[in-house]
């Protein structure tokens, strides 16, 4: 194990304290934008998806697994989690409730991604394995669907509720 860890690039290291960096953040209660809102789910989706399409494939198992759990983990987010969000004090911005969920949700997919790469490079037929190709993509495609289910609870409550918010911001997001 200690062999995996030293011959990881450091900038695997570095990526891991970025996305720590930000689940910090996204714990405590802050205005932001709606636009803003949008970087993380932005920047999540295709390093999931690129991931999946380099060791997986995106047809069939892989991406059949990855859209269902998208879907499931947006409908289940977008329908059953609560209103996290309210107007700002300044035009243009929302006050957003900390959650866990973004810091635990980008270190899933950081695991996921390190975990099949390290699976390639040691036991490249595990990849092979419709399990652990279910089980990967699922695990990617509901932390995907989890981070744009709450975007679109959060643009959606934002809408209803007014809120001194510019309707040209929440078109932008």
């Amino acid at each position: 194990m200690n062999h995996l860890l030293t011959h990881t690039p450091v900038y695997v290291w570095l990526i891991l304290a970025l996305m720590v960096a930000r689940g910090l953040i996204a714990l405590r209660e802050r205005e932001t934008t709606l636009k803003k809102l949008c970087i993380i789910p932005a920047i999540m989706l295709p390093v999931a998806l690129l991931d999946i399409a380099r060791k997986f494939g995106l047809e069939g198992l892989p991406l059949g697994t990855w859209v269902l759990a998208v879907a499931a983990s947006m409908w289940a987010v977008w329908s059953l989690g609560g209103r996290r969000i309210a107007a700002g004090s300044a035009p243009g911005t929302v006050r957003v409730g900390g959650s866990v969920m973004p810091l635990l949700l980008m270190l899933l997919i950081f695991m996921m991604k390190y975990a099949t790469t390290v699976m390639l490079v040691t036991a490249p037929t595990l990849l092979h394995s419709p399990a652990v190709t279910a089980a990967a993509c699922a695990l990617m495609g509901g932390a995907n669907g989890w981070f744009f289910g709450r975007l679109l609870r959060d643009v959606l409550d934002t809408r209803a509720a007014g809120g001194g918010i510019a309707q040209a911001d929440i078109i932008a997001a």
